[in-house]
């Protein structure tokens, strides 16, 4: 019962950040204060509180703007729930009473970061500075809580953070290397940027499960897409766009990698998936070996 109740705050909480979080999507690297009021994108009316609450205001106003009509972008929407389950999951994932905060902003950076680069194809340094703060303080509560552990020896804190430190290095310059060799066609220098604080999270060998999970879940979605994509233009025949896929998507466009990336590194820190055995289980499964 209680733990439903924090659930549920915290998805509630997850809402409101939410709405910010689109003023911050919205105004970053504009020059634009984060604390004006908000206006209509469109008729460039002040809004007022009632237009901005969470989703309901989306639902009561049917997507559009009060003074002059104009379509709401659904965007809006799927970021407060996104940020609302993000915050519940972390509730429910995170036991630790103090964790929960720090996970709630990591969530959030985690969610501008995937928005932000879905728009605009580039992830901002100071995102990625930050998510490294983050990174930076998780592992000093699991570096004290080893220290106390083990009645205050060294060694384990050691070996902690040469895997975090090993982790966030070959997370780096795999993707740096897929960079470089394509001059930029893969892959992102952001995305090997973004590398670094998620691998520092995960630790050794995570990022190399959170690596092959990125390029797994990319490898679906695209496809998914395409195959949508194609769907939808034999039915419209021949009007081959879907509103939420930004331009005519085919095998050779470019596509955002951070959220596949940051898809990957949450099945490997939160449910502490393997890849690798996942395919011992599949070979098994599948008889390779043995009779």
């Amino acid at each position: 019962m209680i733990e439903g109740i924090v659930i549920a705050w915290y998805a509630l909480l997850g809402l409101i950040i939410g709405s910010f979080l689109n003023v911050v999507i919205y105004r970053f690297n504009t020059g634009k204060s984060l604390q004006g009021r908000s206006r209509c994108l469109s008729c460039g009316e002040t809004l007022s509180w009632w237009h901005l609450v969470p989703v309901f205001s989306f639902m009561c106003l049917r997507a559009r703007c009060s003074f002059c009509s104009a379509r709401i972008s659904f965007r809006y929407v799927a970021v407060e729930l996104l940020t609302a389950f993000s915050f519940g999951l972390v509730a429910y994932l995170v036991h630790d009473f103090w964790l929960q905060p720090l996970y709630a902003v990591l969530m959030s950076v985690l969610v501008v970061i995937l928005v932000y680069d879905i728009l605009h194809m580039i992830i901002p340094d100071s995102l990625v500075l930050a998510l490294g703060g983050i990174a930076l303080v998780l592992a000093g509560y699991d570096a004290w809580l080893l220290f106390s552990f083990f009645d205050f020896a060294l060694q384990p804190v050691v070996s902690m953070v040469g895997s975090r430190i090993l982790a966030a290095a070959v997370g780096f310059l795999f993707f740096a290397s897929l960079w470089r060799v394509s001059n930029g066609r893969w892959i992102g220098f952001g995305d090997a940027k973004l590398a670094i604080p998620l691998g520092f999270i995960v630790g050794w060998p995570g990022i190399i499960s959170t690596i092959i999970l990125s390029f797994w879940v990319g490898a679906a979605v695209s496809v998914f897409l395409l195959a949508l994509q194609t769907l939808f233009a034999r039915l419209k025949r021949g009007q081959h766009r879907l509103r939420f896929i930004p331009h005519s998507l085919t095998i050779k466009s470019e596509i955002p990698f951070a959220p596949f990336l940051i898809i990957g590194f949450l099945l490997v820190h939160f449910f502490a998936i393997d890849v690798f055995i996942l395919i011992g289980n599949g070979i098994e499964k599948l008889g390779f070996f043995g009779y």
